[in-house]
């Protein structure tokens, strides 16, 4: 049995993915701190009830023979961006990153993706005792 099948490790996989995909978004913020006119950018919240809505409205079929056909594969969806409209300061060049502001939010992605791969880690480690591993 294959680990990415179990609905659990799928949901701590999608929430990592968003996580390094985040932290992605806010080093470009950083990058371009001094850019004329750059507008801040963040990914849209994650929310774990739109996931699970999504998750169990596609279903993946097996197959089980040459001849049979999957049916419709699961895509994997970038998580969608947005630019922050209102910033809470601007440069009197139209840059809008606050780089207190985005080395918060890059401390808070990744005490968020450490929890998220500890959490991988134990459960990991639940499944190998229940089948009596170490």
């Amino acid at each position: 049995m294959e680990l990415k099948g179990i609905t659990l490790f799928q949901a701590v996989k999608k929430r990592m993915d968003w996580l390094a995909q985040r932290q992605e978004v806010l080093s470009q913020n950083i990058a371009n701190a001094d850019s004329p006119k750059y507008r801040a950018s963040d990914l849209k919240p994650y929310n774990f009830k739109d996931l699970l809505r999504q998750e169990g409205n596609q279903l993946n079929m097996s197959v089980s023979g040459d001849g049979h056909l999957p049916g419709r594969r699961k895509r994997i969806r970038d998580f969608a961006a947005q630019t922050e409209r209102s910033p809470f300061e601007t440069s009197p060049s139209g840059n809008s990153v606050v780089l207190e502001e985005q080395m918060a939010k890059i401390g808070e992605t990744g005490a968020n993706y450490k929890l998220a791969s500890n959490l991988y880690r134990k459960h990991i480690g639940m499944m190998r005792m229940a089948l009596g591993q170490k």
